[in-house]
Parts: C-alpha cells; structure tokens; sequence
C-alpha cells in the first residue's frame, strides 16, 4: 500500500526503534534496568529507542519540536510541528516479558494531531492514520465498533497501582460501569488500547492521568477510524490526560457516567 512521504518516515524510524527494542526483549532477563518511581522501571532499550527516533525523525524534519518520555522537550526552529514519541508505552509488560508494548510516534500541527503510528515489535502489528487519510492497520482500513448500548461493550481501561492514579476515584468508576457493560479489561498499554478500540476490538477506552506521548498516536487514529475521542469533562485531552472514547454513542454514554465521578 502506497504511503504519504510523512507516513513513510514514521514508520521507518518505528521499524528501526523496534527492531532494537525486539532485541532487548529477547534478552529480558540481562537488561540493565533503573527505577523511575515504585514499580515504574525504565531500562537502557527504551531510552536507547527514543535517541533512534529523535535521530531518525530529526533527520527526516529538522525542525521539528520533540517531546518524548525520556528526553522531555526538545526546541525546535519550527513551532508549528512538534513530535510526541513514547519509545516504550508498556514498559512494565516489557520488563515481565509479556509481549504487549509498542513504540508510539504522533505528529502535531498548531495544537491538532495530523498524524499517527503505533507499532508492536513483538506482533508486527503497525497502526497508522493520517488527518483526512484514514487509520490502517497491517494495510486494513480500520471502522471503530459499531455496537450503541453498554451491555454488548468491551471497555478497555487503565487501573491505578502502587505509586500512581487515584483508587479511591477508580474504585468510583469501576463500580459505576462493571453493571452497565459485558466486559472490562486492563492490558496496561495505552497506545495499544487506543488502536483496539480504532480497529474495534474495544468498543470504548478512558483512562486518567496519561501524558502525551500515551495518547498523542492514537487520538488521531481514533478519530480517522470515524470514532470520537476527548476530555473526559470536556478540556484539551493532551494537557488533562483524562481520556475517553468509542464511537459517538459510546464515547458519549462513557462520559455521561464518568464526569460526575471527577
């Protein structure tokens, strides 16, 4: 499938992060990790993966601004585009040997996400999307689900663990949705469950507290997927983090519940 020269170095500098990434993975156990926070670890492979996609994408744009998890923000001479890159989403699955982490590349323009990629190393599976293009996935066209009431949903979600998130609110929330849906889940990757709702595998996903660079790939993927993604109580979705999405219907049921329990 023929790409948009944007879309094309995007992706090569996923494939060439994740082919490093892919071997660290499969040398697991000899990683050299530091901590960064009770149970939030960072190892050499992710910060080694960001240097190759800063390098790869300065390269490509130079100009371009640069956020990323590990660098923090990087000028650049160009404030109109700015790159938001988690070279790692699902560092904890990574460092348990659960193959379920991605590298996540968005692209904004003035304030609005243009473009997007999502790649999992251990699966090949690659999401992309383009503003106005569409979302693919592996070349497929991607259609958010079309299920309209709760109790036929799936809902994907993040849960707050030692070191991080709120309980007291989750508990709020989880017990005002596990009656309303058929089903919950938690895979602790962000970017991955904004693809799985994109390809409808998920019918909805919200979760507090994210950065950027969890979310910046996948809200333009979401919405080129014809689905509806924002601020659970109606902010900018990349400053507050608090997301919630699905197609129009869901999107909105999920935030009718949830916006009281803020």
């Amino acid at each position: 499938m023929i790409h948009s020269a944007l879309i094309n170095v995007m992706v090569k500098a996923a494939r060439r992060a994740g082919r490093s990434l892919k071997r660290d993975f499969g040398e697991i156990e000899n990683l050299q990790v530091s901590l960064k926070g009770p149970a939030n670890f960072v190892s050499r492979a992710d910060k080694r993966a960001e240097e190759m996609l800063y390098e790869d994408l300065s390269k490509a744009r130079p100009g371009y601004g640069f956020l990323g998890e590990e660098g923090g923000v990087r000028e650049g001479a160009d404030k109109s585009h700015r790159w938001i890159v988690d070279p790692l989403d699902g560092t904890t699955n990574f460092l348990h040997g659960i193959p379920h982490f991605a590298i996540s590349i968005g692209l904004e323009r003035e304030g609005t996400m243009i473009a997007g990629v999502i790649y999992n190393p251990a699966n090949e599976e690659l999401y992309i999307a383009e503003r106005g293009k569409g979302a693919f996935l592996n070349d497929t066209r991607l259609r958010v689900a079309n299920r309209r009431e709760l109790h036929d949903c799936v809902i994907g979600c993040g849960l707050p663990h030692i070191g991080r998130g709120d309980f007291a609110q989750n508990q709020r929330e989880m017990a005002a949705l596990q009656p309303k849906v058929a089903g919950l889940r938690r895979f602790g990757t962000a970017s991955l469950d904004l693809g799985a709702v994109a390809a409808g595998r998920f019918d909805g996903f919200w979760e507090r507290n994210l950065s950027p660079w969890d979310i910046a790939a996948g809200i333009v993927m979401i919405r080129e997927a014809g689905g509806t993604v924002g601020d659970i109580n109606g902010g900018d979705v990349l400053k507050t983090g608090d997301i919630v999405c699905g197609n129009e219907t869901i999107h909105a049921e999920l935030a009718r519940i949830l916006k009281p329990l803020s």
